[in-house]
């Protein structure tokens, strides 16, 4: 029935064991538990793309978280219309709802694969999918730490005894994988729900929320006795690795986001120092220099030029006036001062000098 699905997982577990059996022998059990790891290591390197657009589609819901948070308010009481908006605002933006739960589909699928590939190693088999009769037989005989790898804890005794196996060592090697597994299973929960948005919980969050944080971790625990020590393993290497992978795509994605950011806050910062259209750019005004200091040499030489030039004192030069001559007339009029002197030294014709005019008006007349 999942044929399509059993062959694609055996060939992958086929290649893997040929490497590691070439280094550790086909029948080592390290050689099929490193094929098991690579097998999970392999799946989810293909899935990493789904993963990362997954990633960056509960970042875009986050970004619009506001306006979900508006609709949950607007559309309380009619949770038909509350899905048929969510669904519009989705398709707006661009977000899958369906895109964030692809990875953990397409890993389901392959682990009933892997289940069904690992139960149909049986003794007598004729060959198993991509595996032939001594590779079956070499599965069997694989053993770890006492226990082999098609053993589980609810199996039958007789089964488990006809495998070679028994109740103690498989306890010893079962227990502690699924106990850490269970373990990882809750922190790879519990990150997914620290990255989330709490305006865009709703009560169909809380509860996938409890769920994967508990109930899945639980039943790793309650379902583990029932499945083989291979199943457990690749239980175990799929959550190490998601732990590692959310680990380094999330740093990524922030490194992104926080360039991101810068760019968009340089790019306002220039818009808002480039003038808008049609106005003038503004030059940013010049503080004015401050004077220099003055040296006492030169304070010196100018309190003694001030003190000097205080000492004398102005001199007061009256503009010279020229006497108006009328015509036909040889005597101009004396000046109000009455100084004679013609002070701008030019000689006015009619008029003698003022020592010439002394003299003859003080002679008497006889």
């Amino acid at each position: 029935m999942l044929d399509f699905i059993n062959y694609p997982v055996s060939f992958i577990l086929w290649c893997w064991h040929k490497v590691f059996g070439a280094v550790f022998g086909p029948t080592s059990g390290v050689a099929w538990l490193l094929g098991i790891v690579f097998l999970t290591f392999t799946v989810r390197a293909i899935l990493i793309k789904p993963f990362v657009k997954q990633v960056r589609s509960m970042r875009k819901m986050q970004e619009f978280a506001p306006e979900i948070k508006k609709l949950q308010q607007k559309y309380k009481n009619d949770r038909q219309k509350l899905a048929q908006e969510m669904q519009k605002l989705q398709s707006q933006h661009g977000v899958n709802p369906l895109g964030s739960c692809l990875p953990m589909l397409l890993q389901i699928p392959v682990f009933f694969g892997l289940n069904n590939v690992l139960r149909g190693f049986v003794p007598n088999a004729t060959g198993n999918y991509y595996f032939g009769a001594d590779e079956v037989e070499s599965y069997l005989h694989a053993n770890l730490f006492g226990a082999r790898l098609s053993n589980y804890i609810a199996q039958a005794s007789n089964e488990m005894t006809s495998l070679g196996g028994n109740l103690q060592s498989v306890i010893i090697v079962s227990a502690p994988l699924m106990v850490i597994a269970s373990i990882a299973t809750h922190f790879t929960a519990k990150h997914n729900v620290a990255r989330q948005n709490p305006a865009t919980a709703t009560a169909q969050t809380g509860i996938m929320n409890k769920i994967t944080l508990w109930v899945f971790p639980l039943g790793v625990l309650v379902f583990g006795a029932f499945f083989p020590i291979g199943l457990l393993i690749y239980w175990l290497s799929n959550n190490i690795w998601t732990l590692g992978q959310q680990w380094l795509i999330y740093k990524k994605i922030d490194r992104e986001e926080e360039e991101q950011k810068a760019q968009a806050q340089e790019k306002r910062s220039n818009s808002n120092l480039a003038p808008k259209v049609g106005q003038k750019p503004t030059q940013p005004k010049k503080r004015p220099t401050p004077a220099k200091p003055v040296a006492a040499s030169d304070e010196a030489s100018t309190e003694e030029s001030t003190d000097s030039s205080s000492d004398k004192k102005p001199v007061k030069k009256w503009p010279a006036k020229q006497p108006s001559v009328k015509p036909g007339n040889n005597q101009a009029k004396k000046p109000a001062s009455g100084n004679n002197t013609n002070s701008g030294g030019t000689k006015v014709p009619g008029l003698t000098p003022d020592r010439s005019r002394s003299k003859k008006s003080g002679r008497k007349r006889p």
